[in-house]
């Protein structure tokens, strides 16, 4: 008798053991608004990191983007995302599934979303648009057993991990970037206390963050860095380059990458004396606006207009690259950019960059260490910083090396993606 409540007893605290062991996280559910998508390489390589490290990442994109131009492991990701229409069959069922068995829990979820959103048509349209979709979304996480979700976007893909939450008690997190941040924060307050933890790019964005939600929130909001790979972003050698300065800007054309304030900066280097060949890498619905303010400075013959170009072409672009410039602006909407990854790309190359003194740009860019700022608009002190370093080949140098350096420190791919997948296994 005493050995069989020896055994009893043994058998208990193995099972208490196990309960009070953490899940092991083998396989995260990414979201974000569309895949695949040119300029967003940041969630692209986070999900290649992770799948390196040996966790399985499951793509659930709330759209899915057409673009004629992809990244080239692009494709093994879309064989395997789970796209998904506004309304299927699929959707249907797995809507009519959590009615049948969480009743209370679906329609209250869905309550407090329309009422957190309602008034602006943006969020509340959103929300109606993906509520349908990420309730299949939860159905099909329970199916493949998902032990983390991961939002990119603080604003619609976040609302889809936190119905995810609310059903199926998987934790999630997400991680603000720019624009989804700075535009409007409906919601902010409650995506934060559903999820295991917030995350975001900056300490700007951080401290707008608290600032919105309360200081009750700082705790739960994490600063985690985007990054770059260091090799394969090489340190390049350099190109003693005494032709035109080569200026090269990768963005997407839209207001707030700030592309006609370098045409205009452009125009005084011109004005100036100083030869240069501008190249613009990006697509976007500016573009035209773009060209036609080249044209009209009389300055087509000193650009060249690629379009949206894979990231091996992107590389090459760098070798030869004299200076990278992102003039971003904040915008009359108020979008303002996060920590561009592409200033982490240049840095990384040995490109000394210039970009503007706004949100979290300054973590990144140390003005006259890491490489140079000037105010947003700025056209004058733009065409300086151009004319200093088109001037100054020592300086070119010097800014090239220790962005490089700094970018290594801070903003590396696998030791920040790691920070990440540590942040999800404490959610399970």
């Amino acid at each position: 008798m005493d050995a069989v409540v020896v055994k009893e007893r043994s058998r208990v605290q193995k099972h208490k053991q196990n309960r009070r062991r953490p899940q092991m996280v083998d396989k995260v559910a990414y979201i974000m608004s569309r895949f695949p998508k040119l300029t967003e390489t940041f969630i692209l390589y986070e999900m290649v990191a992770l799948e390196k490290a040996g966790v399985q990442v499951e793509l659930f994109p709330l759209l899915k983007e057409n673009q004629d131009v992809h990244h080239a492991e692009v494709a093994r990701y879309m064989e395997k995302a789970h796209f998904h229409p506004f309304i299927s069959l699929p959707i249907i069922i797995a809507n009519l599934y959590y009615i049948a068995r969480k009743p209370l829990t679906y329609f209250k979820m869905i309550f407090d979303i329309l009422s957190s959103t309602f008034g602006s048509m943006n969020f509340f349209g959103g929300a109606i648009g993906i509520i349908p979709k990420s309730v299949r979304f939860a159905y099909e996480m329970q199916k493949l057993d998902v032990k983390h979700v991961h939002c990119h976007f603080c604003n619609h893909p976040a609302v889809a991990g936190f119905i995810i939450t609310r059903l199926t008690g998987i934790p999630f997190t997400f991680t603000a970037h720019g624009s989804d941040l700075h535009v409007e924060r409906r919601m902010l307050d409650k995506k934060i206390e559903a999820s295991a933890a917030a995350v975001t790019v900056s300490n700007f964005n951080k401290e707008v963050m608290v600032k919105e939600c309360g200081e009750a929130m700082r705790n739960r909001v994490k600063v985690i860095r985007c990054g770059v790979d260091p090799t394969l972003f090489k340190a390049r050698e350099d190109t003693g380059n005494n032709g035109p300065l080569q200026i090269v800007c990768v963005a997407s054309y839209e207001e707030v990458k700030g592309h006609k304030y370098l045409v205009k900066a452009c125009e005084i280097l011109a004005k100036r004396g100083i030869d240069f060949t501008a190249h613009f890498i990006g697509y976007g619905p500016l573009r035209e606006e773009v060209e036609g303010q080249i044209a009209t400075a009389g300055l087509s013959d000193k650009f060249k207009i690629y379009g949206g170009l894979p990231r091996t072409e992107v590389l090459k672009m760098y070798e030869v690259a004299d200076v990278f410039v992102l003039p971003s602006v904040p915008t009359s909407n108020g979008k303002k950019e996060g920590v561009p990854v592409v200033l982490m790309e240049a840095m990384s190359s040995c490109v000394p960059v210039i970009s503007s003194e706004i949100s979290g740009i300054p973590e990144l860019v140390q003005h006259e260490r890491s490489g140079l700022l000037t105010q947003p608009r700025d056209v004058n002190g733009l065409a300086d910083a151009l004319q200093r370093l088109h001037d100054d080949p020592e300086l070119r140098q010097k800014l090239g090396k220790a962005g490089r350096e700094f970018v290594r420190e801070e903003f590396n791919l696998e030791e920040n993606t790691q920070k990440l997948f540590e942040l999800f296994t404490k959610s399970v």
